[in-house]
């Protein structure tokens, strides 16, 4: 028997190699992702001026709708634990549900941006530089949220910014006056859909004139999408809580948590306690209490994680506050219908709202919120979602 030359072996090799590659499967193609991207459309007319409704969307499929009336963010679309995307904030499918007399009347503050002063402000006044400052008593004798008209409701400039995330810019001159406030406060609201599945809020502001500012934002959130919230499952990292009269102005102490219905250093359902005999619970009818976050002052840090079963769904809240507002929803009566029909009920949202301590600027040993002529506000809240 002859033996095979050598260009017959190489042959050979290389046709079987043909075989075995033509037989095994091909890769799978690549899925295409969605490109981060952010566009503008129109949301209506509020006196006749135009209103603009942004939405931003990530690679990842996260979307956020942001409208430049009040900066609210009116939708925010994030997976579930089977990849399926739903919207967890309350609001409305149109600008006239914002404008209803039935909004004015409940004045929720859907999604929206908060000041000059977030939060309460007791007997609707206070001190600076020798001077006392009256400003409107829109939550029986006290100030909330920047009084009658907040920047909850006035149009913001707003503009798109380039760049890997998409992110909206939001402008606004308060003049000096304006709800009762000394100073020009020029303030910059930055929203930004992050490719972690992040919506980021940067604020920054500058006065000319002595003045305090306190920041916010007010969405409400239910991560199942639908229902009560009373099965969302929170951590609160705090230790003291600054508690109220029954006006819910602070009292001027920190207290403890440990051994009350406030301490949520161990996760822990909404509903488990809030039904308590508890004067804390009463006077806010459930949870709408500020918590001290154990950290340092300015630092960026995780100040509560949110976690909803059914769902699936993580929310966790960062920012360089010193504090944070944990609201359980417990002025939704019934009388707002919102996005799909929903009849907004009592506890079918919860609000996560990084601040100062309310009523700092008549509590002197609270964290200052004095804004001086020269200085820049700067505040950073996260809101991260993700899915177990």
């Amino acid at each position: 028997m002859k033996k095979p030359k050598f260009w017959m072996i190489v042959a050979g090799a290389v046709c079987i190699a043909y075989l075995a590659g033509c037989t095994s499967a091909p890769p799978p193609p690549a899925q295409p992702q969605p490109a981060s991207n952010i566009s503008k459309e129109s949301f209506g007319t509020k006196e006749g001026t135009p209103v603009e409704l942004y939405t931003l969307r990530n690679a990842k499929g996260m979307e956020a709708k942001i409208t430049n009336y009040g900066g609210i963010v009116v939708s925010l679309k994030v997976p579930d634990r089977a990849g399926q995307f739903g919207d967890v904030v309350l609001g409305f499918d149109a600008l006239d549900g914002y404008l209803s007399p039935e909004y004015a009347k409940s004045n929720p503050y859907f999604g929206a941006l908060i000041g000059r002063y977030g939060n309460r402000i007791g007997k609707a006044k206070f001190s600076l530089g020798g001077k006392e400052y009256k400003l409107a008593a829109n939550n029986g004798v006290n100030h909330l949220h920047g009084g009658v008209k907040g920047y909850d409701k006035v149009l913001w400039e707003a503009r798109a910014l380039s760049g890997e995330e998409p992110a909206l810019e939001l402008h606004y001159l308060s003049k000096d006056g304006e709800g009762g406030y000394p100073g020009n406060l020029d303030i910059k609201a930055v929203y930004t859909i992050t490719n972690d599945n992040c919506l980021r809020v940067d604020f920054t502001a500058t006065t000319d004139k002595e003045t305090v500012a306190n920041l916010t934002h007010h969405s409400y959130f239910n991560l199942a999408g639908k229902g009560d919230i009373l099965g969302h499952e929170v951590m609160i990292n705090s230790d003291k809580t600054t508690p109220v009269d029954s006006g819910l102005i602070p009292t001027g102490e920190l207290r403890p948590v440990k051994g009350t219905p406030f301490d949520f250093n161990t996760p822990t359902t909404i509903g488990a306690r809030i039904g308590q005999d508890n004067e804390q619970l009463k006077f806010g009818k459930g949870y709408d209490h500020n918590w001290v976050i154990n950290k340092n002052a300015g630092e960026l840090a995780l100040m509560a994680r949110v976690y909803e079963p059914t769902s699936g769904r993580v929310l966790e809240v960062l920012s360089t506050e010193p504090a944070l507002q944990f609201y359980s929803g417990n002025f939704l009566d019934g009388s707002l219908k919102g996005k799909g029909g929903w009849i907004y009920q009592f506890r079918n949202g919860f609000c996560m709202e990084p601040q100062h301590y309310p009523d700092s600027p008549n509590k002197p040993k609270f964290p200052s919120t004095v804004l001086k002529p020269g200085e820049t506000y700067k505040n950073t809240i996260i809101y991260r979602f993700s899915t177990k």
